[in-house]
Order: C-alpha cells, then structure tokens, then sequence
C-alpha cells in the first residue's frame, strides 16, 4: 500500500483564500493528493488571529484551527497590489490545474482576477469561487459570514430553536464546512471534464444556498402551512409531530437524542421501552394523526419525558439498542473528543504542539485501497516563498529581490 498514489497526485491547485469555507476545499484537495499553495499577504489569512475567540493559545506554533484547514499545503506571501506580485500569480496560474479564490466579486474584478478576465489566458483552469450570497442579486456584494449569510438569512437561526427562547448557541465553520464540501464537488467533477477536453470551468457556490439547501426538508414542507398538519416554525417541542424527536432527559440529567422517522414502527418499541403499551389501545394515543388532529401531541410528549426520566442514560442505551430503536447520547465536545467509535474511523489523528499532543479532525473522505495522508501542520506565515519561487524559475537574486522590496515575504519568529 505504500507505493499506492494519493487520486490527486500531480494536480496543482492555487489557493487565494482566507478564514474556512474555500481554504477547506484546498485542505480536502491537498489530503487527496494534490499540490496546493496558499497565497498570503504579509498580514496573513485572518483566520491565524482567531484564538481568543476559540479558547485556544495564540501562538502560530499551535494554531489548531488554522491546520484545520490548511494542514498539508505550502504557503506563499505575495503583495498582490504590485506588478511583480501579480506576475508571480500569473506565472503560478500558467502551471495549476485549479485555482480557489472567495474574494468578493467586485474584488476579483478590480484586480482583473474574475473568471472573465482569465478564462481566456487559461483555458483549462478549474476556476472555484465561494461567496455568502452568489455572484448576481442586489446583495452579491455584501461581506458573509456563516452566522449571517449561512444560518440566519438561511432561516436556519430564525427557526430552529425553542418557541419562546433564543435562536441556539452556534459555532463557526458548520456553514463554511457544509460551503466547502459543496464547493470541492464541483470541482473534481470539472477537473474531470477538464483533464477528459481540455476545458476548463468555473464553478461557483455560496453560504446561502448551502444553507437553504441542507434545510429543504424544512423549507419545502412551511409552503403548505399547517393545513396537512406542519408545524409554524419556529414552534414549541411539545407540538412536535414524532413525540419522541426531541431530546429526552434521564433521571442522571443527561439528553438521549431518540429517533425514528417512521411512526408506526417506532412508537410501539419506544413506548415498550418505557412501559406504556397501554397507550397503543387508545385509538387516538396510537395513531399519529390522530394526535395531531386531536391536539393530543403535548400529552404524548409528555408521556415520553415522563418516562426516560425514571433511568439514567447509561440504563436506557442498552434497551433501546436491544428493542432496535436508533439513539445517540447528546454528547458533549469534550466526550466526542474520546469517542472510541470515532477514533476507530479515522475522525481524529494526533498532532504534536509545544502543549502536548491534541486530536486534530481528519477530512471525511475515506478512500479504501489509498492509505491516509502524512499530516502535516499548515505553513508557517510565507515558510515556503523562497521554494515556491525557485520552483516557478526565479533565480536566488530575484528572490532575494523580492524580499527585500516586500513583494514577497518569508516567515519570521515572532519578537514578543
């Protein structure tokens, strides 16, 4: 297996991108196989001075999150506002098969970096672009962010959560994840075509669709209101459908999460668990629209709270798995981080920091005859300028020329 190639291998990728969503699809693309170089400017990608908001140390020595997403690349620092600094693009754009980018259009368009402007000089590029709202409408030119254009324009935050409450707690990168998984499709599927032609294409995606898209379900069925028996959104958990959706707490007061999307299969085997077979001869109590049309949910629901309270979570799992009922621990971040079932999969793999060892996040893309990658930290602030230059024909003098006149920059240990 060890002289097995990576899919991507020999595919090189141009990456000019910040924070998560678009350095995550050069991340997935690197672990695969393909070369991928991060360009930076000298005040580098504002996703390295994230840590107070995370709780982690601010030190680029141990900067999880910014391997997270850029492990496995090289990196570059570049003044793209000069001459020279676009010409060292350019000259990277003549050798890559993808470049990434999620500068707002307005942006690529002032630097004469959009599509238009180099689908011609570079016909077989892979040209990805990720934005928060897409490239056409009145708001393409607004800054997002996965809280804003992925969760709450989305109708994500402004339904889902507890009638009478706030929308829930968040954390980043879920929409920029979701964005990036999307993004990296498109654009192996025009890497394809374009290795099959030789055209190239640019593929194109935003936070907002992402989000509306991984919430159909939802979005689709609040057309028809509460006619057919649909919820409000947002609504109160004791009116919810299936009774036994939302969460449950245990007599240790820890959640189950329980589930089942089939009524008639589930509900007989959740109220065997927590012995209330008796509700199944009430002709209403048996029938899930019944209660529905009777307005028997709350009483249901109650019933189902009532009973996971009398054991304690560990007392349930075990039942539940017997009468084959599909149920999960609400776990916490801290729990999951040790999950052996995880470990098992490859979901985590060890890094070295001046810290200690931390578990770092694998991406979710197994492939069963390629072994997994040699993980790597992500680049240092420009530790590979000088190699990347050599390697695009600059001689030693260029690049010390370049240095000197900060068109390029190499990393430097920080003084405080």
């Amino acid at each position: 297996m060890a002289d097995v190639k990576r899919p991507l291998e020999g595919v090189k990728v141009v990456e000019m991108a910040t924070f998560i969503a678009v350095p995550a699809v050069g991340r997935i693309l690197a672990d695969l196989g393909a070369e991928v170089v991060k360009i930076e400017s000298a005040k580098g990608d504002n996703l390295r001075f994230t840590a107070p908001n995370e709780g982690r140390p601010s030190d680029p020595h141990e900067d999880t999150n910014f391997d997270l997403e850029n492990a496995n690349k090289k990196g570059i620092v570049l003044d793209l506002r000069t001459d020279k600094g676009r010409e060292v693009l350019f000259r990277m754009l003549d050798q890559a098969d993808i470049f990434l980018t999620n500068w707002r259009p307005q942006a690529l368009v002032r630097k004469n970096l959009d599509y238009e402007s180099l689908k011609d000089r570079y016909p077989k590029l892979v040209y990805a672009n990720l934005t928060g709202f897409g490239e056409k409408g009145p708001d393409k030119d607004l800054p997002g962010f996965d809280y804003t254009a992925f969760f709450a324009r989305s109708g994500w935050s402004g339904s889902l959560y507890q009638k009478g409450t706030v929308p829930s707690n968040l954390i980043p990168a879920i929409g920029d994840h979701q964005g990036a998984m999307a993004l990296t499709i498109g654009v192996l599927a025009a890497l394809y075509r374009a290795k099959l032609t030789g055209q190239g294409e640019k593929v194109s995606t935003n936070l907002l669709h992402t989000a509306i898209w991984v919430q159909a379900f939802g979005i689709q069925g609040a057309q028809y209101g509460t006619e057919f028996g649909g919820m409000t959104y947002p609504f109160d958990r004791r009116d919810n459908q299936l009774p036994y959706q939302p969460a449950v707490k245990t007599k240790d007061g820890r959640f189950l999460q329980v589930m089942g999307p089939n009524f008639g299969i589930y509900w007989g085997k959740i109220l065997q668990a927590i012995g209330r077979t008796d509700l199944l001869d009430d002709p209403v109590m048996s029938d899930q629209r019944a209660m529905i049309k009777e307005n028997r949910l709350g009483e249901a629901y109650d019933v189902i709270q009532e009973g996971f309270a009398q054991k304690t979570a560990a007392e349930w799992i075990p039942i539940l798995n017997e009468l084959d009922v599909p149920v999960a621990l609400c776990a916490t971040y801290d729990e999951v981080v040790k999950d052996e079932q995880a470990w098992a999969n490859d979901v985590f793999y060890e890094m070295d920091y001046p810290r200690g060892k931390k578990a770092l996040v694998t991406t979710p893309i197994d492939l069963e005859n390629t072994p997994l990658p040699e993980y790597k930290k992500a680049p240092l602030l420009g530790a590979d300028t000088e190699s990347v230059l050599s390697d695009l024909g600059y001689s030693a003098d260029e690049i010390k020329a370049m240095i000197d006149e900060n068109v390029a920059g190499v990393w430097k240990e920080p003084t405080e």
